[in-house]
């Protein structure tokens, strides 16, 4: 296979410029009013408890769902795993562990009460989130501003970071995540781009279809570098907002610019809408790079067969080498469990919400005190840890607390067991995860 590297990259300051969006970074002042108990699950309430509390914030209904289908069996696994059971010992006391759940509803604004309610209420040790900057952006700021440890993931290091008001050079104190970002998507797309250029010497213009939103305004920002640097064209649709319905003027600028591959941040429902207008609309790109969306199986049902050949980044596979640090737990049987557990079809998300697990125990088993935030913190932004999802070196990222998770390029093609499955076509990246798809166009 044809593994290019890519060697173009950008400075942090370029893509600080004009980052927008995202949660603000919260200063101290007013307690939001306590959310419904309808948004927590999960018991712990008393600030004396020996127990060691771990707060989960995930988007559980509303557009960004897709990401937290796996969130009850993975749990489950936590909660019945032998060191969570067991609990830890320091001081010749032992601390238990308990979850409290709570569902942001994609909502950022609800992802900040829920977090302030974990905090307040709950008196939790430790929030641990995931799932894009609409639910981890606002939970990590609550607990940066309250002093409060918090491990976010599924979210673009950048968007994270810049979008909460980092400037480089600078670092949180109690705030930490792993994921990628811009250089590692790039990493991902571009050798895809080049593969199917050279095997069809489609033109090299891209079609850019980036929101105005934290992730859309990271994209815009870190991109047009290496796009450019791979001898590229760029052509952004504009800076549109979420929720909009007709995409038309985007795919006009797209077929009369012959972009020729496609790449995009935005939230599902937007990427419905317009792949089925640019499927009727005529514009059939080459090849389609998406982030954001169709990253789980349910991602696939609105689109039916206009998926087929549409590619993407995969941040853990059940193909995947890697094993839990907690109890050797396999990616395959991690796969194959909820597989047979549930009867659903295996989801990227299972690896990275099983890893928030694995990096919050790492930090109070290693912690003198796990009541003790600011030695919490301290744990996380220097941790190097074996993970369901790889290596991760919180001390070795692009920025200090930052982890990089290497991912691989997938595409969707038909199942067997299922309709549609994803298969791991590129590994430039990565390549510990084997192949067992071969890259082909989206559009021949």
């Amino acid at each position: 296979m044809e593994e290019e590297q890519i060697e173009q990259g950008m400075s942090r300051r370029t893509l600080l410029k004009g980052i927008v969006g995202g949660a603000a970074v919260l200063a101290g002042g007013g307690i939001l009013a306590a959310c419904g108990t309808s948004a927590l699950k999960g018991s712990g309430t008393s600030a004396n408890t020996k127990d060691i509390l771990i707060g989960y914030v995930s988007p559980q209904t509303g557009s960004l769902a897709g990401f937290a289908t796996p969130d009850n069996y993975i749990l489950g696994l936590i909660r019945a795993s032998a060191p969570f059971k067991k609990g830890i010992t320091k001081g010749g006391k032992t601390y238990h562990f308990q979850i409290i759940e709570a569902d942001s509803q994609s909502d950022p604004n609800m992802a900040s009460q829920v977090a302030k309610n974990l905090i307040l209420q709950n008196h939790v040790d430790m929030i641990v989130t995931s799932s894009a900057p609409e639910t981890a952006n606002p939970v990590a700021d609550v607990c940066e501003a309250q002093g409060v440890p918090c491990v976010a993931t599924v979210v673009p290091w950048e968007s994270w970071y810049f979008g909460r008001g980092a400037k480089p050079g600078t670092t949180f104190t109690y705030t930490t995540m792993f994921f990628f970002g811009t250089k590692e998507f790039a990493g991902t797309f571009i050798p895809m781009w080049n593969r199917i250029q050279s095997q069809t010497h489609a033109n090299k213009v891209v079609g850019a279809m980036w929101p105005n939103d934290a992730d859309g305004t990271a994209f815009r920002q870190g991109w047009p570098p290496y796009i450019k640097g791979a001898g590229y064209g760029l052509v952004d649709g504009g800076a549109y907002q979420d929720g909009q319905t007709d995409y038309t003027s985007m795919i006009s600028q797209f077929k009369a610019g012959n972009a020729d591959f496609f790449t995009n941040a935005p939230i599902p429902p937007d990427f419905n809408t317009f792949w089925k207008q640019a499927n009727q609309q005529g514009y059939k790109p080459k090849l389609a790079t998406v982030a954001k969306v169709l990253l789980f199986p349910a991602d696939t049902v609105a689109l039916g067969s206009l998926v087929n050949n549409i590619a993407t980044d995969a941040w853990w596979t059940p193909y995947s080498p890697y094993r839990s640090s907690l109890d050797g737990l396999t990616s395959k049987a991690l796969g194959d469990g909820y597989q047979t557990s549930s009867g659903n079809q295996w989801t990227q998300a299972l690896g990275s919400t099983y890893t928030l697990f694995e990096v919050a125990y790492q930090a109070f088993a290693h912690a003198s005190d796990p009541h003790d935030a600011k030695e919490l913190a301290s744990q996380l932004r220097t941790m190097n840890i074996q993970t369901m999802c790889g290596p991760l070196n919180f001390a070795g990222g692009p920025v200090p607390g930052v982890a990089i998770i290497e991912p691989v390029g997938v595409q969707w093609k038909p199942g067997t067991k299922y309709p549609w499955t994803q298969y791991v076509v590129d590994n430039t990246l990565n390549p510990d995860v084997p192949l067992n798809g071969t890259l082909e166009p989206t559009y021949a």
